[in-house]
């Protein structure tokens, strides 16, 4: 078993089914899917610890989030087989290449477009996801509606754009940063209302975009 084969299991054994994710698909994802080959080379020898792991290379910061909260996200969404996912934010497409083997379709948005191409070219064997640049905030309308929005970062204001995106039934998972402590939420879009649950406690940085505006200090 290689370096890389060793700490993707440490990572799944230590990180994950410890923090209660108990869904299969997603053990075997993460079990599968290489951390490294999303992480620029230089730090490839961090992909599999317990830190939201910096991918940027120049420009604005941008993450592939903690392991753990990862796939709790994903536990919490319960992508089905037949659903259409959106990812937004996806960094170099990890988060994304997880959900492909969950999904029918998924769509992936990156707000810095050099990261886009990267997370394009990543996730270019898999037939059912599709990268594109754009801002966090906006979604991707033209696949809309989904079933599952998924956020790799949080939020400190309401992604109105984004719920507007969900379907009847859909729901929306990240990271809430709008009180404190920040927790991880799902929000169900039910009979034309957006239904919000508290998940657990968490913390991830702040998708660009849906930050809260800086209050004027005298």
């Amino acid at each position: 078993m290689s370096g890389f084969s060793t700490a993707r299991l440490k990572m799944v054994d230590g990180q994950v089914r410890t923090n209660d994710v108990t869904d299969r698909r997603i053990l075997d994802a993460m079990l599968t899917v290489p951390r490294e080959a999303f992480v620029p080379v230089a730090r490839q020898a961090l992909a599999y610890l317990d830190l939201d792991l910096d991918v940027s290379e120049g420009g604005a910061k941008r993450f592939l989030i903690k392991p753990q909260l990862t796939g709790k996200l994903l536990q919490a969404a319960e992508i089905g087989e037949g659903d259409n996912v959106l990812v937004v934010g996806c960094a170099t497409g990890y988060l994304a290449a997880l959900t492909a083997g969950l999904a029918r379709q998924v769509t992936a948005t990156e707000c810095d477009s050099a990261l886009a191409a990267k997370a394009k070219e990543a996730c270019a064997s898999l037939a059912n996801v599709t990268c594109k640049a754009a801002a966090c905030p906006e979604g991707d309308p033209s696949a809309a509606p989904y079933d599952v929005i998924i956020l790799n970062g949080a939020f400190e204001v309401t992604p109105e754009v984004l719920l507007g995106q969900l379907k009847e039934g859909g729901r929306l998972v990240g990271v809430s940063a709008q009180s404190t402590p920040p927790r991880a939420v799902i929000v169900t879009h039910t009979h034309g209302e957006f239904g919000h649950r508290a998940l657990f406690d968490a913390a991830a940085p702040v998708l660009p975009g849906l930050e809260r505006a800086a209050a004027f200090v005298f």
